[in-house]
């Protein structure tokens, strides 16, 4: 069964209304938890790519990267959960995972099920929530999320009307 339905979700799969690349992130993280989502990535099976600029490097451990010197560009991960759903984590720092979907990726139920898989599977192997903030939001106000104590996707605000 589906852990949310996509006729009471959809507001918050609307780009007009959240922002086409909504925040996703696992606060109170750590090195340690940024190497797990690495981990997580390379035997999932997930095609994945990572760059720091222009350059395409192998991925390395996540030590590695969240030590590069603060004037570094912001090294990327692209992550395809399937050929047409990218999600881009960026290392902006070690006690924040922070990634962006692209909503316009996740229209209707079968992408709403693959996100909420992809929620899962890393709250799962972190122990953490994973949460949806709207483009631009700091966190705070949540809509949607990867909840430990349920082990489910959940909503965290009342659905919008789309």
């Amino acid at each position: 069964m589906a852990d949310l339905l996509w006729d009471d979700v959809r507001g918050f799969f609307d780009p007009d209304l959240m922002g086409a690349l909504p925040d996703v992130l696992v606060p109170g993280a750590s090195v340690e938890d940024w190497q797990a989502v690495l981990d997580l990535v390379d035997v999932s099976g997930w095609k994945c790519q990572y760059s720091e600029g222009e350059s395409v490097l192998p991925v390395p451990r996540a030590e590695v990267v969240l030590s590069r010197q603060a004037d570094a560009e912001c090294p990327q991960l692209r992550v395809w959960l399937a050929p047409e759903v990218l999600v881009i984590f960026r290392f902006y720092s070690a006690d924040e995972i922070d990634f962006d979907v692209d909503l316009r990726e996740l229209q209707g139920q079968e992408r709403l099920d693959l996100f909420c898989e992809f929620l899962t599977a890393i709250g799962r192997r972190l122990g953490k929530p994973v949460l949806m903030d709207a483009e631009g939001g700091d966190g705070s106000h949540p809509v949607l999320g990867f909840e430990v104590e349920s082990d489910r996707v959940v909503l965290l605000a009342e659905p919008l009307a789309s």
